[in-house]
């Protein structure tokens, strides 16, 4: 939604990509969710230079982790060097719109231990006016290998940014100009620490026991006036002062232990294992908002008038236990088991300046049994069909408990989603293929959103609840071809495309004074196609990548409202296709020169149109952009 590179919003099978909230985040097995029960957003971001993977595990084998729709999406950093006492990395990076960013990295090995820490700063003037940004992140990990079997990890990591927010622009001026601001005074800041301790203990060649304790010690900051584009923010002729500024902070305190062992044992004369554990969670999401700010023009927090109209706790304390055992039951058939059993309770108390804390709902509990299954079928080494079907649950959170104004109502037997997600595929590779199939239903019950009621004294009130299901059928699609064109050169090839079909079931929501059936009607945000293509050519020390993007239109309410309202937050998002170019030269074994050029073509586009925060309308994403880069590893 912004080129500043702050934010991961990923999604998958038509699930919402907000901060990437329907997956279980993870760096190196660590949670980085920020409350996982009151506000499942991963604030917390570790810089791409980083990592050294991607990791996303779905269907049974997720269950281990959580119980998210979307799986578990874990980062992995890059590890120590253990072929020197000191080694030394440094990214830099200047760019289009004043990008600077720099990332440097120092790890190794002595006796031992092992050791990397690394810290990466980045400041950007914005596409648009008034989208200044500037991130810093830092990591530090330390390994201690007490024997070979029994290993320790104590690691901390850190990020904060501060984005300046140039406002929701209308359509008429995303067309006039998608530079533009109609904010100057709205600043963003989340600032996220993640500490953590890791246990190893091979205690047989069949038997690892691994404890992981960690925590998310943070708080989710901004300070905004909080209206449409069609609300201007100018002085006040009476007071010759802005209007004041809304202050929302959050604090998350979140605790997380997990203990888990695998243990590997023969069956029909195949090695299968058993993964099983418990995970204990004990979160407290102090939330203060709609604190009356100040007029001024810059980053500041402090309150004109004391108190908040909301200063409230969201305590949670849940316990899981899981289990997945693979069997392999012959040489080419494995069937996956998996079970989680979700137990848990959380407690909000606390004060609305506009609402009866008696009227909220102030205990709820959590209980789920939650089931998979998957199996694959090898039809030589390298070509298989596999299956399988688990299921998922979403917690109510917080936003979904709480009405925002005196004039809403949220039902107090709320109910968290649940649904399930069931896939059929055929992978494999082939001389110079590879390839991967995949047909997939996602099934996903008790939505949320609000429906138009009448109070005891005919008031129309807005009634946040359950309003239906949604299902998503689709298929994915992967292709690569790596062909050698010589001695010193190779071409890839590959396509990764994905047809999808969301539509609304047995589902009802509010329209102005009315309640209109929406069984049938599209799910917002979820295009029908997405398809990416690219390609990669080598020849000796240099590279040569290409990328083009091609994503369809999507609605962006639950009515499938096509001609926009006047600030833009509901409407046809358009289609829009990018062309994505990099060049990458090896100068030595420790040099590399590296250019981007995205949105090659200069595509004006956008992604969403938020109807809430952080800013009703449309936000405009990056025109063409370039960088260069200079990586050197010593």
């Amino acid at each position: 939604m912004d080129g500043t590179g702050n934010q991961m919003n990923i999604s998958t099978r038509g699930l919402d990509p907000h901060r990437s909230w329907e997956f279980n985040n993870r760096k190196d097995g660590v949670i980085t969710n920020s409350d996982m029960y009151g506000y499942p957003a991963s604030h917390y971001n570790i810089p791409m230079e980083a990592v050294e993977r991607i990791e996303l595990v779905r269907g049974t084998g997720s269950l281990q982790y959580g119980a998210q729709f979307g799986g578990m999406l874990n980062y992995i950093s890059k590890q120590p060097d253990t072929t020197k006492k000191v080694a030394l990395e440094s990214i830099n990076t200047l760019g289009s719109y004043g990008l600077v960013s720099t990332y440097n990295a120092v790890s190794g090995k002595t006796n031992k231990f092992r050791y990397s820490a690394w810290a990466n700063g980045k400041w950007i003037t914005g596409y648009r006016k008034n989208s200044d940004a500037s991130f810093d992140a830092e990591g530090v990990s330390l390994f201690y290998d007490a024997t070979k079997n029994l290993h320790f990890k104590l690691d901390w990591t850190h990020s904060n940014y501060i984005t300046h927010l140039p406002g929701p622009l209308t359509d008429s001026m995303f067309h006039a100009n998608p530079k533009m601001a109609t904010r100057s005074r709205n600043y963003y800041q989340p600032t996220i620490h993640v500490p953590s301790l890791t246990i190893g203990w091979n205690i047989t060649p069949s038997t690892k026991l691994q404890f992981i304790s960690s925590a998310i010690r943070g708080a989710r900051n901004s300070v905004m006036f909080d209206k449409p584009a069609t609300v201007t923010d100018t002085i006040i002729p009476a007071t010759l002062q802005y209007n004041k500024r809304q202050v929302d902070i959050d604090h998350f305190n979140s605790y997380t232990s997990e203990l888990r062992v695998l243990q590997t044992y023969k069956l029909l004369k195949h090695t299968s294992a058993l993964a099983a554990g418990i995970q204990y969670m004990n979160n407290d999401l102090h939330r203060r908002q709609q604190g009356k700010g100040t007029t001024g023009s810059d980053y500041d927090l402090t309150l004109s008038t004391t108190g908040w109209g909301r200063d409230l706790h969201y305590k949670t304390k849940n316990i899981a236990l899981f289990a997945e055992n693979h069997w392999l039951l012959t040489k080419r058939f494995s069937v996956n088991t998996g079970a989680r059993m979700e137990i848990g309770e959380t407690n909000m108390t606390g004060t609305t300046v506009y609402y009866d804390a008696a009227e909220l709902p102030n205990k709820i509990k959590h209980k789920f049994p939650l089931f998979g299954v998957s199996s694959q079928f090898d039809l030589t080494n390298d070509i298989n069909i596999y299956a399988g079907w688990s299921q998922s649950y979403r917690p109510v959170m917080f936003k979904d408990i709480v009405p925002q104004s005196i004039y809403e109502v949220s039902d107090k037997n709320l109910k968290d989603a649940y649904g399930y997600t069931a896939e059929l595929g055929f992978r494999g590779n082939w001389e110079f293929l590879k390839w991967d199939v995949t047909g997939f239903y996602l099934q996903y019950n008790n939505r949320m959103g609000t429906l138009a009621q009448t109070d005891t004294a005919g008031n129309l009130i807005v009634y946040r609840t359950n309003i239906g299901n949604s299902q998503t059928s689709g298929l994915e699609f992967f292709l690569q071809g790596d062909f050698l064109l010589g001695n010193n050169a190779n071409l890839s090839l590959f396509t990764s495309s994905s047809y999808m079909d969301a539509r609304y079931q047995d589902a009802t929501i509010k329209s102005g004074d009315k309640n209109v059936n929406i069984d049938g009607n599209k799910v917002e945000t979820v295009p029908n196609f997405i398809t990416r293509n690219g390609l990669t050519l080598k020849f000796s020390s240099i590279s040569f990548s290409a990328l083009y993007s091609y994503i369809a239109e999507s609605f962006a309410d639950p009515l499938n409202t096509e001609t926009p309202n006047a600030s833009g937050s509901v409407g046809l998002v358009p289609s829009y296709q990018l062309l994505d170019l990099n060049l990458a030269v090896h100068l030595t074994g420790k040099i590399k020169l590296q250019a981007n050029l995205n949105n090659a073509l200069d595509a004006h586009y956008f992604t969403k149109r938020p109807q809430f925060y952080p800013g009703p309308g449309i936000w405009p994403s990056d025109g063409r952009t370039f960088s260069g880069t200079v990586a050197i590893k010593i």
